[in-house]
Formats: C-alpha cells, sequence, structure tokens
C-alpha cells in the first residue's frame, strides 16, 4: 500500500493575540482595517512567519472584523499558505461554508496589503467576496521584495468587477511600501528569506 500524507495543517502564529488584544471588534474604516493590515504584514516578516503579507476579512458595511490571515509559508512549508487564503478560509469557518457571499450572509470585502498574486487573485474571486481592498498595485511590490507574483492580466481589476467585486485601490500605499521596504533591507542584510520556488530555474 503506498504510503501518503493525508492532510497539512495551516494555522496563525501564537503572536496573532497579542496584535489583536487592542483591536474592536468593528473597524468602521478602511484605512483603519488597512493600518492593521501593515501592522500585521509588518510583524509577520520579522517573526519569521513568512512574507511581508497580511489580509483580513470585515463585513463591508459594519465595519466588523471575521477574520485575518499572514503568510505562513515558511513557518508550515506550504507554499500556497499566503494572507488571503488564511483569511478567506479562516471566514468561511467561521461564516459555515464555502460562499461567502451566501444568502442570508451581510457582504464581505478582503483587505490586503497589495494587489493579490495569481494564486489569490483565484482564491478570492471564488471566495464570495463583494469587494477587495488593497494597498496598490503595480510592479513596486515585486522590485522590492524581487517576490515573483505570477503573470496576472492588465484587466484584472475589470475581471473582478464583471463578477460583482468592487476593487478598491491605493488605500495607504506609501505605508505598504515602507513594509516593504523594511524587508528587503532585512533581506539585504542576511536577515530574510525570499522563496520563490522555481526549481533552480530562471
Amino acid at each position: 500500500m503506498i504510503d501518503i500524507a493525508k492532510q497539512f495543517h495551516l494555522a496563525l502564529p501564537d503572536w496573532i493575540d497579542e496584535e489583536l488584544a487592542d483591536v474592536p471588534a468593528v473597524v468602521p474604516g478602511r484605512d483603519e482595517r488597512m493600518r492593521l493590515v501593515h501592522r500585521l504584514a509588518d510583524r509577520n516578516w520579522r517573526e519569521g512567519n513568512g512574507g511581508p503579507f497580511a489580509a483580513l476579512v470585515a463585513e463591508r458595511d459594519t465595519g466588523r472584523i471575521v477574520s485575518v490571515g499572514v503568510n505562513v509559508v515558511l513557518a508550515s512549508g506550504v507554499s500556497s499558505a499566503h494572507a488571503e487564503v488564511l483569511a478567506l478560509g479562516l471566514a468561511q469557518t467561521a461564516t459555515g461554508g464555502w460562499d461567502l457571499g451566501g444568502e442570508g450572509l451581510p457582504a464581505h470585502e478582503l483587505v490586503v496589503n497589495w494587489r493579490p498574486c495569481i494564486q489569490c487573485y483565484g482564491a478570492t474571486m471564488w471566495s464570495g467576496v463583494r469587494g477587495l481592498v488593497v494597498a496598490g498595485e503595480g510592479p513596486e511590490l515585486e522590485e522590492i521584495t524581487t517576490f515573483d507574483e505570477g503573470p496576472l492580466g492588465a484587466d484584472w481589476a475589470q475581471q473582478f468587477a464583471a463578477r460583482g467585486i468592487e476593487v478598491v485601490g491605493d488605500v495607504l500605499r506609501a505605508e505598504a511600501l515602507a513594509v516593504f521596504r523594511a524587508y528587503r533591507k532585512a533581506v539585504d542584510e542576511g536577515d530574510g528569506v525570499v522563496y520563490n520556488a522555481r526549481g533552480g530555474a530562471e
């Protein structure tokens, strides 16, 4: 009989409780929600869990925080363990189903500290959220951090809109870039890992 792994486990790091201790259940402003995402992203790479990325899911109209996520690729050893994947999965667990736009549920939005990579683009599109809030888009993330975000089309935002998902951009963009620059400085000084799995190919 073949011996194969049958499960893997993704979880938020223990320090999340400390970071959320002073955060109210309802965060009504998008700037305030993004400010929390930046705070989590900055601590995440400093703790060694993964890259400088974080996300949260909130009820769009009330601002009630449903879940948060940080990148735990390094901590878990799972390449798909991105912040958006954790935030969306935990929100779906909290609401009891795979569709965050399901009947009887409030409209949910995903808040993330940059435009999603190609993996998280799909995860967001199929999650049922009705909104995506990003700190920014464009080449700066890849230029600063050297992460490979994948070949996302120029019409990425329009594709969301076509499916009823509102995209709001440039929310605290400068703060996002500051986190990425701090991360890159640490990497250049030997205190950080950029994980682009290419099997040695360029």
